[in-house]
């Protein structure tokens, strides 16, 4: 008997003299693609049809083989299709469910591909009809929402969210998409809310859902009320908001995690060993090597969340075991080399891994450490337009925790002390700090280390000037709360406040140095005026080195002699606010990450296989 090869929806048999045969799949496409209603000679034709294998290639391919005049001559029938599909995710058997949510993904997808250059309301119509589509809209929001909450298959779960991403990045510019009105007016949020509340479906969707959330959040953000944002910023279940930071701190503790694998195994290799030979003058061009693809979606969802909901500010702070010491057996998780923004979900195995219970021996974190790490390897390297974008944005989120009046009281808490290893850039004058070796303090001491690690780190040619001002914003903000509240921070301001050495340099940044050291008045009056007290105290009574309260004591003594120059406003900062100056920079973001959502939503990850193999018996 001739062996039979299955290639593009044909059926071929080994003898070269035989035609193809087609599915029968392929044949009922075909059908949809003529003029005629395919259901006039066959009236069970829509319910045999999803009972077949979808074949997600040969849809889409046919779809986008037609032009415009020849798509429009079947719209009635894709119409009748579009709404079966709708119709079949009311059944009761979970194949016909499946097959319906494949057939609406390759529908939505290859309509998309052959309407890029024509407006949302051509897509509208042509998949539902202007007349229908509200209806349409309905019925398809609340079967995704049933199917959502409901207690059945998690696969089917997931094929829901992966429709529902389909649906939203079906244009580059989601505010664009006319179909997303019908999901804001239908709104999915309790459902995506249920999914980050409940362990179970959040270990298997929670990264989907989380960035579903942050996409659905920037629809016409600038333009109209969004139910998203508003609904958003008032979730104050704290089992909801947990759940969405332990999707977030797990994706970026997953990035951390392959960069230091990266590293180490980079540090332990050939390259190691050559440059302890040649010295390090290459370093720069070999850490680039080992950068790890970013996350601007999760980073994206971990923004909206801090900006609009003032309850997530103590989700930053929940503490967790250190996910890099909990030893969990993990399952590699797909990457996408070509594509420049990463949005591979984390493996499942690791996201449980964050809620095992807290032990004395394990040092703990929390989603603000993790965010911390995450920010101090993508910053290193910033010339990478991707990466620029990625640091950018943790700067921002880094200004609205700064100025947030909870998140800095537990920032420069005494109590919550941690030790936290920033990734620091390679540098030839100096050399990497050994882990063991970080003191224990509060956290706003490793947020103004990232700053004045960034700000040291990055005297380039090509001076980001952008950067340098957040970081310094970042800073101003932090000070002007431990000023206000009468806080004491324990730090080494050295390395921030070095502008003198330069004023007194011969080179190109003497005049900038002066200016600013100028301004620095009241600095350069107090260490003139106690410097001669605190030496002719030491000179008098004959001792070299003072103690703390003998200084002290000189300067209560003479501080009524002390004139300083008074300063207005240094305590005054101007408040974040997204809308007047960055709004081109994220809807430029968002368009990115739609792309790069739409680009991962590849044939493999709407795979049938694993779906049929859980619904291998029809009742």
């Amino acid at each position: 008997m001739a062996q039979v090869e299955k290639r593009g929806g044909l059926l071929r048999k080994s003898s070269a003299s035989k035609k193809p045969l087609k599915e029968k799949v392929v044949l009922m496409y075909d059908e949809i693609f003529m003029t005629e209603d395919p259901s006039k000679c066959s009236p069970r034709f829509w319910e045999e049809l999803f009972l077949m294998k979808v074949n997600l290639e040969y849809l889409e391919g046919k779809l986008e083989s037609l032009d415009g005049e020849e798509l429009m001559k079947i719209k009635d029938n894709i119409n009748c299709l579009f709404q079966h599909c709708i119709q079949a995710l009311g059944e009761e058997h979970p194949i016909r469910v499946v097959n319906a949510l494949q057939t609406l993904c390759a529908l939505i997808r290859g309509v998309h591909q052959k309407n890029k250059s024509t407006s949302g309301f051509d897509i509208i119509n042509m998949l539902m009809g202007f007349d229908k589509a509200e209806l349409c809209m309905k019925n398809l929001m609340e079967s995704l929402d049933s199917l959502l909450c409901a207690e059945g298959s998690e696969s089917l779960k997931s094929l829901c969210l992966k429709l529902l991403l389909c649906l939203v990045t079906v244009t580059d510019n989601i505010s664009q998409n006319t179909i997303l009105e019908y999901v804001m007016i239908n709104s999915i949020f309790e459902a995506i809310l249920q999914i980050l509340s409940h362990p179970p479906s959040r270990r298997e969707h929670g990264y989907d859902a989380v960035v579903l959330l942050a996409l659905l959040v920037n629809y016409r953000k600038y333009e109209s009320v969004n139910p998203y944002i508003v609904k958003l910023s008032i979730v104050d279940d704290e089992a909801t908001l947990n759940g969405m930071g332990l999707v977030i701190a797990q994706a970026l503790s997953e990035y951390n995690r392959q960069y230091k694998d990266k590293e180490e195994e980079h540090q332990s290799g050939f390259f190691s060993a050559l440059t302890n030979m040649v010295g390090s003058m290459f370093i720069a061009d070999a850490h680039e090597k080992i950068s790890v693809q970013t996350n601007e979606a999760i980073l994206l969802a971990l923004y909206e969340a801090v900006h609009l909901n003032r309850n997530f500010i103590t989700v930053l702070a929940q503490s967790h075991p250190e996910m890099g010491l909990v030893t969990t057996p993990v399952s590699p998780a797909p990457t996408t080399p070509a594509t420049p923004l990463g949005t591979t979900p984390p493996s499942s195995d690791v996201i449980s891994s964050v809620e095992l219970p807290l032990d004395a021996d394990v040092q703990t974190s929390n989603l603000l450490i993790t965010f911390l790490k995450y920010s101090s390897i993508v910053m290193q390297d910033t010339k990478d337009e991707h990466r620029l974008h990625s640091g950018k944005l943790c700067l921002i989120i880094l200004t609205c925790i700064a100025e947030d009046q909870y998140a800095n009281a537990f920032l420069h808490d005494d109590n919550m002390n941690f030790r936290v290893n920033l990734h620091r850039m390679p540098m030839r004058h100096r050399k990497k700090a050994a882990d063991k070796n970080l003191p224990c303090r509060p956290l706003v001491c490793a947020v103004l280390d990232l700053m004045v690690e960034f700000i040291v780190t990055h005297m380039m040619k090509e001076f980001p000037m952008d950067l340098y001002v957040r970081c310094i914003q970042v800073v101003h903000k932090l000070l002007c709360y431990q000023k206000k509240c009468r806080v004491r921070l324990h730090y080494t301001w050295r390395e921030l406040w070095s502008v003198l050495r330069l004023s007194t340099n011969a080179g190109q940044w003497k005049e900038a140095a002066s200016k600013v050291t100028h301004a620095l008045v009241n600095i350069r009056a107090i260490i003139n005026h106690f410097n001669p007290k605190i030496e002719s105290y030491a000179a008098v009574n004959h001792i070299s080195q003072l103690s703390e309260e003998q200084v002290l004591e000189v300067v209560r003594a003479n501080y009524d002699t002390l004139t300083l120059k008074l300063q207005d406003g240094l305590d005054q900062h101007e408040r974040y606010s997204e809308q007047h100056k960055e709004a081109a920079f994220f809807k430029e973001l968002v368009r990115s990450i739609s792309t790069n959502v739409r680009r991962n939503l590849a044939f493999h990850t709407l795979s049938q296989e694993v779906l049929l193999k859980e619904f291998s018996t029809i009742s």
